[in-house]
């Protein structure tokens, strides 16, 4: 009886739903004659179209009302409603006949007893072929909507588009009889269950139909897109099986529909598989361990299929051969997909995985098998092109570039295991090219050297692109093998040389990065002030002390003051009447010798004549000085060889004689040093730099009070430093004495010191060119901070090692290599060192060697600053984005994804300042697309969405982010090649899930409050017997109460050298005593800081701390 009642009610629901169909029918082809009814008033094509999409939502969901639709009545009545309200004015005009009108009130009522038959119907047999046709078209209806109208651009939507599409259209080509029933069986129950799930979604999914992804609340955005892909692993699935039936058993159908069917299938298929791959590929990193066997075959044939399938290049495809190669793609991306699932469930049901794993180890015979064919049957050869280097430091970029290959044959990453081989044959030949030229005089072989930049710069751009799918599948197959060749005839060239120069030893020459510069001339007219404290330091040097030979050094950086301070002492009555024989040279990083002797000789004996090539003039020198009283200055002196060549001839005959040396290189004063300490130049104060300025503005006469205030604020803008000073003086010499005109100045002093630029940063150049190549981008980095930012060597060492500037040794750690970076810059004066004594040593850059290296960073393609104005094309290796939500998706045009060609994939470092980002930068990009990445700086707050693109950026070394999350993601443990983790969290404490121990790498682990387990539980996380993290050095700050199995978590941190925890007060009652975790196993541990928390609420406050025991236990 009841069977009858429910067969009743399910006919009565067809016999409703037929007739709703049909009046949805008459509506619709009646608005549309009205639309083109030229005596009527044109109807609205917008409320056409609204109208339209109502009625396609309800005949949707009245066939999908036997589901578990939240609120389905109330919905459904309101979208009724609506088609009523919208429907209302045309049956109110009196001039419509009476026919339609009665179709339009029939259409209302149908509307309302299908909806009211939910609550009796709850059939949900299989679909007749017809019903579900309905179906499948209203959803692609549906999902076309979203994708066109209110979500353009989101990749997600765009496929969903296309696999309702594909679906319906296959379908109906079953309904039509174009494709035979017994060809399908095994997907048909299979298209039901896709187009529940797809109704699901767009259920869940349903908002104003107006709106846009952009404008909808952070969460909700999130929650969509995250549904979405969750959605797309459940259907794209079905489209495979639908690709492989096409591909398998109609291919030689003679059918027109059929081939049309393929031919929308080829265009489509791409994208989809595509975007499915990436979900797939998220997906397994959450649900899959990376050392599981074997996921990294499957990973590294996913990483194979997006090559093909990003920028999939048609126009070199043999266009008779694309079916076939989509065909193989297709097949192998189900076969992935079959095995993660496969992978999956065994993992979760604790199975036997070694079959899974067998089936992984013939994906990586097929890669082969399928290269070989794409050079040979399916693709053509794509012209040749010849890259040029498009930075001007040929030395820098060929160390940076060996860094960076380095680095990537390091990083056992998915991406690489392609090209692995490869990358290794093109660093083993760069090695031996560069080894060639680090001895020989590039100049000597300059078309030589230009060509081996090229293919260097052409060798990184196609493994870069390889990496980041940009054009991956062309690069893969034909560029880089050329590439290769090109590099081994260039090699080969390079070794004939080697031969040859070798036979003839007297053609070698040892090249040197310094280039000529001008020679310094002293200006006698030129006006000079402060460093009067030194001034007579040095003239007490000069004039008393031992009568043993004694050296005065000045050091400072460039621009100082060294020279003209060394100048006033030089020329001062009491020394020139102390001393018998005087002589200045200035000497410069390229000099002659001889006749820098010849030149002193001449000061020394009062001679204008040049002495003869075959006279000694070192000796006549010596025997000139000899039992005089003399003074020297070597000027501008470079290195420890120079100094010891020059002062040779200098005799110590106990008078009294000194030598002044000034020089960049703290090195080179401390090996020139007898008596006195070298004296380090400071920088003027700003009271020095303003005597400066009123000299040259207004000779002996004073300024004017009005011009005072604003004169002074130019002085302390000039940063101490004379050789601005010096430049700003000579701009506001030549200028009225005016008031305005002097707040024109304050305005633009920068503009002002850049107009005298070449002046200006030759000086500082010269000290630059005179770096070794892996100083040059320590330097640099420098300028990718603020001006007047000081920092610390742990910020240095942290960054500089992410950034992959340092390079690792056996004989010394990070730490040291690091140190010895940082003092010899200190020594060459280009960066400041203060607090040299104390616990927090810091360094920064003079202003004007900032702007030098801002500059020269940029020419280089080093970093670039991104704030309002839109960076090149070329875009460099570093960017920071500053708080500028104005201009923010201007420049993030460059991630989007389905720009064509964008350089922002070949990033290798990115840093985001500012709050006020947080929403924009979820909208703009996917940072999964930056797979280059090592350093990440997220100085926002970061979502979960955003959290798990991040994880899919296995070549991270540092990542720096802001986050609200209580637990880092599963997928964390992706990140294996992560070193440095920074994390703010002021707003929980943040537990590290058993994964962050597969970061095997991970030195520095630093958050605001983390914990080994869940606070709120105290569950310790269960850990493999044999996890260690061996390279940790540095941990802060962890949360700890009373927890027994902290000795074994720290146990398996045997290198720690600082640590810092946050201890909860917990009395032990089995010790009767306060409970302190042992850390005596920790025998490298250097700093220990513990924050102590009372929690105890039995206690009286922290005295009851002090006044009973403690048990500890220290290395």
């Amino acid at each position: 009886m009841e069977k009858r009642k429910d067969n009743e009610e399910a006919n009565n629901s067809l016999v409703s739903f037929s007739a709703l169909r049909k009046d949805v029918a008459n509506v619709l082809d009646f608005m549309e004659r009205l639309k083109n009814e030229e005596d009527q008033k044109a109807v609205d094509v917008d409320l056409i179209e609204s109208v339209k999409l109502k009625l396609t939502f309800i005949c949707t969901y009245v066939q999908l009302s036997y589901s578990d639709l939240e609120k389905f009545e109330d919905i459904m009545t309101r979208k009724r409603q609506e088609v009523e309200n919208l429907l209302q004015p045309i049956l109110d005009d009196d001039g419509k006949d009476v026919g339609c009108k009665y179709v339009l009130t029939s259409l209302v009522g149908n509307m309302d007893d299908c909806i009211s038959l939910y609550h009796r119907s709850k059939s949900d047999a299989t679909m007749m072929d017809e019903q579900l046709d309905f179906l499948l078209l209203n959803l692609c209806h549906l999902s076309k909507h979203r994708a066109e109208k209110m979500f353009p651009g989101v990749t997600q939507y765009e496929v969903l588009q296309n696999v309702c599409g594909n679906i319906r259209d296959f379908h109906g080509l079953i309904v039509s009889g174009c494709i035979k029933h017994e060809m399908v069986e095994n997907v048909l129950s299979l298209f039901q269950l896709m187009a529940e799930r797809v109704g699901h979604f767009l259920w869940d999914d349903q908002n104003d139909e107006n709106a846009q992804l952009s404008k909808l609340d952070e969460n909700d955005r999130h929650s969509r897109l995250f549904k979405l892909a969750h959605l797309l692993l459940k259907i794209v699935p079905i489209e495979l099986e639908v690709m492989h039936i096409c591909y398998t058993n109609l291919k030689a159908s003679t059918s027109a529909e059929v081939g049309r069917f393929i031919k929308k299938l080829l265009e489509t298929s791409p994208d989809i598989l595509r975007e499915y791959l990436i979900h797939l590929q998220e997906h397994m990193i959450t649900v899959i361990t990376p050392n599981t066997s074997g996921a990294r075959n499957i990973h590294v044939m996913m990483e194979f299929l997006l090559i093909i399938l990003s920028d999939m290049p048609k126009d070199f495809i043999h266009h008779d051969k694309l079916f076939d190669l989509l065909a193989r793609v297709g097949a192998l991306t189900r076969e992935v997909s079959t095995l993660v699932r496969d992978l999956e469930e065994k993992l979760r049901n604790k199975d036997s995985t070694d079959e899974t794993n067998c089936a992984t180890l013939k994906f990586l015979e097929n890669i082969e098998l399928l290269k070989k064919d794409l050079k040979h049957v399916y693709l053509k050869v794509p012209d040749s092109s010849q890259c040029c280097f498009p930075m001007s430091d040929g030395p820098l970029f060929m160390h940076l570039l060996q860094r960076h290959l380095d680095d990537l044959l390091d990083s056992n990453a998915y991406s690489i295991a392609l090209i692995k081989e490869q990358i290794g044959l093109v660093k083993e030949d760069l090695e031996f090219i560069r080894s060639f030229f680090a001895n020989i005089e590039q100049g000597l072989y300059k078309d030589l050297w230009e060509r081996v930049l090229d293919v260097a710069y052409e060798a990184k751009d196609v493994i870069d692109s390889i990496i980041v799918r940009n054009n991956g599948l062309l690069h893969l197959i034909f560029s880089l093998p050329i590439t290769i060749k090109k590099m081994k005839l260039i090699k080969e060239e390079v070794s004939d040389l080697h031969e040859n120069i070798s036979k003839n030893k007297g053609l070698i020459v040892v090249n040197s990065p310094k280039k000529p510069v001008e020679s310094k001339s002293l200006t006698t007219d030129k006006i000079i002030v402060g460093f009067e404290e030194e001034t007579n330091l040095i003239l007490r040097k000069l004039t008393s002390g031992p009568a043993d030979l004694d050296v005065i050094s000045i050091t400072g950086m460039p621009g100082s003051g060294k020279t003209t301070l060394a100048y006033k002492v030089y020329n001062d009555k009491s020394v020139s009447s102390h001393f018998d024989l005087r002589a200045w040279c200035t000497v410069d990083q390229v000099y002659d010798e001889k006749k820098l002797l010849d030149k002193i000789f001449n000061q020394v004996s009062d001679s204008n004549s040049k002495l003869s090539e075959n006279i000694d003039v070192a000796d006549k020198l010596w025997k000139q000085l000899f039992g005089k009283r003399y003074l020297i200055v070597l000027d501008d002196v470079w290195d420890t060889n120079t100094w010891d060549e020059l002062t040779r001839p200098f005799p110590d005959g106990m008078k009294g004689s000194r030598i002044i040396l000034t020089t960049r290189e703290n090195e080179v004063a401390l090996h020139g040093k007898l008596y006195t300490a070298p004296l380090n130049l400071r920088l003027l104060r700003s009271e020095e730099i303003w005597e400066l300025l009123e000299k040259r503005a207004f000779g002996n006469e004073s300024c004017p009070d009005e011009l005072l205030d604003v004169g002074k604020e130019i002085a302390e803008n000039c940063k101490g430093l004379p050789l601005v000073a010096d430049l700003i003086a000579g701009v506001i010499a030549g200028r009225e004495k005016k008031k305005s005109v002097w707040l024109e100045v304050v305005n633009n002093l920068h503009s002002f010191i850049l107009k005298n630029e070449v002046e200006v940063m030759k000086v500082i150049e010269i000290s630059y060119d005179h770096l070794p190549d892996h100083l040059k981008p320590c330097l640099l980095y420098f300028a990718s901070w603020q001006k007047d930012s000081a920092m610390t060597i742990f910020e240095l060492k942290a960054t500089w090692v992410a950034e992959g500037f340092v390079e690792k040794t056996e004989m010394k750690s990070m730490e040291e290599v690091v140190k010895i970076y940082v003092d010899d810059l200190i020594s060459s004066s280009l960066v400041i060192c203060f607090n040299e004594i104390g616990d927090n040593p810091t360094c920064q850059l003079h202003d004007l060697v900032h702007d030098f290296c801002l500059i020269k960073a940029r020419k280089e393609k080093l970093f670039d600053l991104i704030s309002s104005s839109a960076p090149s094309d070329l875009l460099s290796r570093q960017i920071i984005i500053v708080d500028d939500k104005e201009h923010f998706g201007l420049h993030f045009v460059l991630f989007v994804s389905n720009k064509k060609r964008h350089s922002g994939k070949h990033l290798y470092s990115l840093r985001i300042n500012g709050d006020e980002l947080d929403d924009c930068l979820s909208d703009a990009c996917h940072l999964r697309h930056l797979r280059l990445l090592r350093v990440l700086y997220l100085h926002i707050n970061v979502k979960d969405s955003l959290l798990n693109e991040i994880c899919m950026l296995n070549h991270l070394r540092c990542l720096s982010i802001g986050t609200e999350v209580k637990s880092l993601p599963l997928s964390f443990s992706n990140l294996w090649n992560l070193e440095i983790l920074l994390v703010d969290n002021e707003e929980s404490t943040l537990v590290l899930l058993p994964r962050i121990w597969d970061l095997v790498k991970l030195r520095v682990l630093v958050m605001t409050a983390c914990s080994f387990f869940d606070m709120d539980t105290d569950e310790p996380i269960l850990v493999a017997e044999d996890t260690k993290l061996e390279n940790l050095r540095y941990l802060e700050k962890l949360v700890l109460s009373y927890w027994k199995d902290s000795e074994d978590i720290f146990k398996r941190l045997p290198n720690l050298q600082q640590l810092g925890f946050d201890l909860k007060e917990s009395w032990d009652y089995s010790t009767e005593q306060y409970w302190f975790p042992k850390l005596d196993f920790l025998t490298e541990l250097e700093e220990l800081t513990v924050f102590f928390e009372s929690s105890n609420t039995n206690d009286s406050g922290s005295s009851a701390a002090i006044n009973r025991p403690w048990d500890f236990h220290f290395p």
